[in-house]
């Protein structure tokens, strides 16, 4: 098959790098541009980035030497010479979603790690093993904003993807009323390592600005429908949680309460749904996409942010401790890599669903 190509908007900040690392080895996709603010513009990638690369591991002699161009007055030269482009852009949301909607109207669909287009309706905002469907609102937005070829799609907070995909296979089969999650998330979250911030070492804060509202708002979106080409919310589970930023350096780690609203599932039947759940992913065997989605560990010290992160490539979700609980039903620990699944990587899957599925 044909490689895509692609270009990454913003490729100059955490996202933005680790979205360049993992297309340089991609099987489908192939670095077509590279995009960022006009201080970079005009600059090689490796000048750009120059004392602040952040992936473990170094770009290829290619990638170093492309030219980076600015995002926003580039917009029609990257839409003609890329198929789609990834973005990750750091800017206010209203620009933000003003430079999103400017791609798609170029005929240049649109992967955004951002959330400015989150709540548009007709924007659908995917976790790819849980509610792929929702890309059928691509056509209704396409006919929206006047285009053949140009859409916004969307992934999620971070945070949600550390428990949400882990209650999506239980919910399916019995519904949850209600959950709490608490979120113990890295500072990659915030795009820092303990270089940039020191004040972390040996830190924990309790409060990451506007994240509880992501984290308990967005499920709401991810287990609606789609409805005369648009997404309806669903409102079934209430979410409550609070999110802390603690002195790791990648890893969201989760701990989740959850009560069925009638019959109470069986602890070993919980596993067992774990265990045999795929998504839409799995079934197409897509590039990004882990072989086994949901692993649970049954040893009581696990998962742990440092051990099990990186498991499949830091596309699964690991969870442990599943046990009864005196005000929930039970209650379990969960944990995703924020800026691979929960992010560049998470975008990077949906793009490949997107592609499969004949979207792109």
């Amino acid at each position: 098959m044909r490689k895509y190509k692609v270009g990454v908007v913003g490729a100059t900040g955490m996202v933005g790098q680790r979205f360049v690392s993992l297309i340089e080895n991609h099987p489908w996709f192939e670095l077509g541009a590279v995009a960022a603010s006009s201080r970079s513009a005009g600059k090689t990638y490796a000048e750009a980035v120059e004392n602040r690369w952040m992936m473990p591991q170094p770009m290829t002699d290619t990638t170093k030497k492309l030219i980076v161009r600015s995002a926003e007055t580039e917009i029609s030269a990257i839409a003609d010479s890329v198929d789609f482009v990834f973005s990750a852009v750091d800017m206010k949301k209203e620009e933000i979603a003003a430079l999103e909607e400017a791609y798609a109207k170029a005929e240049c669909p649109v992967i955004s790690n951002n959330s400015a287009h989150r709540w548009t309706p007709d924007v659908p905002m995917v976790i790819p093993e849980v509610n792929p469907e929702h890309c059928e609102a691509i056509p209704s937005q396409r006919q929206r904003l006047g285009t053949s070829k140009g859409f916004i799609a969307v992934k999620t907070n971070c945070s949600i993807q550390s428990f949400l995909p882990v209650l999506h296979p239980i919910k399916m089969k019995y519904n949850i009323s209600k959950a709490l999650a608490c979120t113990y998330q890295s500072i990659s979250g915030n795009g820092k390592t303990f270089e940039t911030w020191p004040e972390m070492v040996d830190n924990v804060i309790p409060h990451i600005g506007g994240e509880e509202e992501k984290t308990e708002l967005e499920p709401y979106k991810i287990w609606g429908i789609v409805k005369d080409g648009v997404i309806l919310n669903s409102k079934l589970t209430s979410i409550t949680s609070q999110c802390i930023r603690v002195p790791t350096t990648d890893g969201h780690l989760a701990a989740v309460f959850m009560t069925f609203e009638r019959k109470k599932a069986e602890r070993d039947e919980i596993i067992k749904i774990w265990s045999e759940f795929k998504g839409r992913p799995q079934e197409l065997a897509l590039p990004s996409a882990p072989k086994q989605f949901l692993h649970y560990f049954e040893d009581e010290d696990r998962p742990q942010t440092k051990l099990d992160r990186n498991l499949e490539n830091g596309m699964a979700v690991s969870i442990g401790r599943l046990r009864a609980d005196k005000q929930y039903d039970f209650k379990f620990i969960s944990l995703t890599h924020n800026t691979l699944r929960g992010a560049a990587g998470g975008a990077i899957l949906l793009a490949e669903l997107l592609c499969a599925e004949g979207y792109i």
